[in-house]
């Protein structure tokens, strides 16, 4: 797969034929689904912006993207066969480009969100264990760091596994081999057997990441079978550009799948998560009673708009690899300033260095600043210990400057 910067002249083209690709309820005679196109009185199709809007075309045709398009290929459902090569082409750009995998190797969907795509994963591997091992629910846990994301606890429940969190350290925010050991440990007392296992590529209160072989090598130490799932929500747009040293990509063979969300780092619009996996996995989340869909669907989801993943092949196309690292670059030279003030004024904070967000220990931040810029507890219930910063777009230079000052003057 070749990603490379496109003009809008290009991107344009390339969206409309796929959408010439798709059939047209306007002028196809199709009876037998159950959609069609945006209601006319409230999206008005003929609008003359429409012409150099491409997200906003096909938002507005509504191509339904059902399934899972890098496995069914043109097996799968036929009426909206050009935007689903868009997403296909999306899916190995990610995969291959930015995530290291080989050509090719992966499969993958558009997902309204990184929750969702992290319980696509939970659910094939408790299938995978109860087809392979005859596993019961209650034998197979999902392992993960106190700081990851809750979507881990809610994917849990719904498929009736165990939610396994494992203590970071209080400074650094990494799980320990001794305390993950120790986990797993009782664990087994407990009578669980099959293990899925969490690695962060960025946690969202901090910004911290697990090394995968690390957690790879506790589990094998101790011969225990599982698999290994990255949480790329937050950092799948930004930390492969920024550490060319990351072990979190699907070089890296003990890891098999992985989530990333667009609708972060990437600007895309909301409902923009990204779920992907090895080949020979998916068919694990097969819905056979599906049958009367082309292709069977093997995601949560079913029924979802094309229009999510030509947004995000749009923004990518338009960046290339090159314009979007530097962007990213430049993000991170803006949380470098931003953390050198908080250094100055003798504020202490967790922050890995090639990521965006700043936590700050709450006991040290004025009580009038959290409010002004909105920003996050970590228990919005309690007393807070920590208050998180995100550096994104909207917030160079001015916000980060204005935030600086105000820090500043508090402290005096």
């Amino acid at each position: 797969m070749n990603w490379k910067h496109m003009t809008k002249p290009e991107i344009k083209d390339r969206v409309y034929k796929a959408l010439a690709e798709n059939r047209n309820y306007d002028s196809d005679y199709i009876l037998g689904i159950p959609g069609t196109y945006l209601d006319t009185a409230q999206f008005h199709r003929d609008a003359d912006f429409l012409e150099d809007a491409p997200f906003l075309r096909t938002f507005i045709n509504n191509p339904n993207h059902i399934g899972c398009h890098t496995l069914t290929g043109d097996e799968g459902e036929d009426l909206f066969r050009g935007t689903q090569k868009i997403e296909v082409e999306l899916i190995r750009m990610i995969s291959e480009e930015i995530m290291r995998a080989d050509a090719r190797s992966i499969d993958g969907y558009v997902a309204p969100g990184g929750t969702e795509a992290n319980i696509q994963a939970l659910w094939i591997y408790r299938n995978y264990y109860q087809k392979e091992f005859g596993a019961k629910p209650s034998e197979v846990a999902v392992v993960f760091s106190d700081d990851s994301h809750y979507s881990f606890y809610k994917g849990a429940n719904l498929l009736g596994i165990r939610a396994l969190n494992v203590p970071v350290g209080e400074q650094d925010r990494m799980i320990k081999s001794e305390a993950l050991q120790a986990v797993l440990e009782q664990a087994k007392a407990d009578g669980i057997k099959y293990f899925i296992a969490i690695a962060n590529m960025s946690t969202t209160m901090f910004g911290s990441v697990d090394d995968p072989d690390q957690i790879a090598d506790v589990f094998e130490s101790m011969e225990l079978p599982y698999k290994l799932h990255v949480d790329g929500a937050f950092g799948g747009f930004i930390y492969p550009f920024t550490n060319p040293n990351s072990k979190l990509h699907f070089g890296n063979p003990r890891i098999n799948s992985m989530t990333v969300d667009a609708h972060k780092m990437l600007m895309a619009p909301y409902g923009t998560g990204v779920f992907m996996i090895r080949k020979d996995w998916i068919h694990y989340a097969a819905t056979s009673e599906a049958s009367y869909v082309q292709g069977l669907d093997y995601t949560m989801v079913g029924s979802r708009s094309g229009a999510q993943a030509v947004s995000i092949w749009m923004i990518l196309m338009t960046h290339g690899p090159k314009g979007w690292k530097n962007t990213m670059e430049r993000l991170i030279i803006e949380t470098d300033k931003l953390c050198a003030a908080l250094d100055d004024m003798g504020i202490s904070y967790f922050r890995d260095p090639h990521l965006n967000i700043v936590t700050m220990h709450a006991p040290q931040v004025p009580a009038e600043i959290p409010g002004k810029y909105r920003l996050v507890s970590d228990n919005f219930g309690a007393e807070p210990k920590w208050w998180k910063i995100v550096v994104m777009q909207h917030t160079i230079g001015k916000v980060v400057d204005q935030f600086i000052a105000d820090m500043r003057s508090a402290l005096a």
